[in-house]
């Protein structure tokens, strides 16, 4: 039994003393493949750095997420394609997408470089690791303008099954994180619609923490909560999660 987690930032700051102990747990607990997605160029150092700790378990993305689109954007993302096609190994496209909780007037910004980067990743033949926070609706709207899409997951999916229904529709996956052990989620009974064919497995580290480790720093070595609160919904053995769900990971990242 074996797990993939699909999104995690164990790059970050938060990780900065104890790193090597973190990919020694997630191992611990099987965790066998940890995504990386990048957040913007200040991380893109930090994120080399991690994944040459442990290659054969580490993979990481190349980025811009949402929340640092700025009005400087357009150089940025020259940086994030330049880095992209260097020639150092990337697993996927990503931490992209769209976030209008903090700040809406930065929507048309956020739509270009989402697409952009959209674009890269069809080019390339790279999955996505899309982020969706309070624009679930735009970046469905804006997927379906393009000609080619790539594939990918919709990372920490808390919506309705309607919306669930709509990412599926467009070929891509649902990621699952510590959300859906919390006591008064709603995520359950939306996933027991839907198949665990269209799920995959992830923490968001160091966000998130599931149930019992909730308001605590998460950390890859968690998934297995996950994937035990995912085979009381399912009524399958956390083997079954595992495999699954580590399948559908291979299928989008190619690792």
């Amino acid at each position: 039994m074996e797990f993939a987690d699909t999104h995690t930032h164990l790059f970050v700051e938060e990780f900065d003393q104890d790193r090597e102990a973190v990919i020694q747990r997630a191992l611990q607990s099987r965790v066998r493949t940890m995504l990386l997605p990048n957040i913007d160029e200040s991380t893109i150092e930090s994120l080399k750095s991690f994944s040459a700790l442990d290659t054969e378990h580490c993979f990481p993305m190349m980025g811009l997420h949402p929340c640092s689109v700025k009005d400087n954007y357009r150089e940025v993302l020259k940086d994030i394609l330049k880095e992209l096609d260097s020639g150092y190994r990337y697993y996927g496209v990503g931490e992209i997408g769209m976030d209008l909780y903090w700040d809406k007037s930065t929507l048309d910004w956020q739509s270009d470089a989402f697409l952009q980067q959209c674009g890269w990743a069809v080019e390339r033949s790279l999955g996505v690791s899309i982020h969706t926070r309070s624009a679930t609706y735009e970046t469905i709207k804006l997927l379906k303008q393009m000609k080619q899409t790539p594939r990918g997951v919709f990372h920490c999916f808390s919506g309705s099954y309607e919306e669930a229904q709509e990412i599926i529709k467009l070929g891509f996956y649902i990621g699952i994180g510590g959300v859906v052990t919390f006591k008064n989620s709603g995520l359950p009974e939306v996933l027991k619609r839907l198949s665990i064919d269209n799920i995959v497995l992830e923490t968001d580290a160091p966000y998130l923490s599931p149930v019992p480790y909730r308001g605590k720093r998460n950390e890859s070595s968690y998934i297995p909560f996950i994937a035990e609160k995912l085979s009381e919904v399912y009524g399958i053995s956390v083997s079954r999660v595992a495999e699954v769900t580590r399948e559908n990971s291979r299928k989008i990242f190619g690792v």
